[in-house]
């Protein structure tokens, strides 16, 4: 892969970062009082690291609005053009932020819809599970096997999803270094299961 010319972060980069910290005010990390602005700021980072334009990296700011905000699809592709709402879009499990359905479910759609993602999505979303992934570790290592008990899938469902989804990033066009990364924080993840 050759490294990608340089960017300068623009008016759109700034504005969905405002938006993003403006949805979601109020909001902190599972089991933590950080605020969770600071998740899409370095799923944003990580992103860029990893060779996103900056619409990819507007979209890596909101990557979690429709999911866990009033914020709609419509409202971004209005404030920030089709493609970032289109990413977020596909990096959302649901559009419907006050009644998700069931975990289970809703997680083996979203996986079947990451295995037909297009390379944006793609890139976001394993920018996403990559810290997310990262989060988690370090939470077993704090709080030990206990911290599965915050998530819906407790600790099975939790490994299962993460194991899966490793399986599909593998089957995508990204950066080796990107799917390196999560696939070791997963398997860190299990030795500390």
């Amino acid at each position: 892969m050759t490294r990608p010319e340089k960017m300068k972060l623009d008016e759109l980069f700034e504005g969905a970062l405002l938006f993003a910290k403006r949805a979601h005010d109020g909001q902190y990390r599972k089991g933590a009082y950080v605020p969770y602005i600071s998740h899409p700021m370095q799923v944003a980072g990580l992103a860029i690291e990893y060779g996103a334009d900056q619409e990819q990296a507007a979209a890596a700011l909101l990557h979690d609005v429709i999911e866990d905000t009033p914020a709609t699809h419509a409202e971004l592709a209005a404030e920030f053009g089709p493609r970032v709402a289109d990413i977020v879009r596909g990096c959302s499990d649901t559009e419907d932020h006050t009644t998700k359905s069931k975990w289970r479910p809703r997680k083996e759609a979203y996986l079947a819809h990451l295995r037909e993602a297009g390379p944006d999505v793609a890139l976001v979303s394993c920018a996403d599970k990559l810290h997310n992934a990262r989060s988690i570790v370090a939470d077993l290592r704090t709080d030990g096997v206990a911290f599965f008990e915050t998530f819906t899938g407790k600790r099975d469902g939790t490994l299962w999803y993460y194991r899966s989804l490793v399986g599909i990033f593998e089957e995508h066009d990204l950066p080796a270094g990107l799917v390196a990364e999560l696939r070791v924080a997963v398997e860190a993840m299990e030795a500390l299961a």
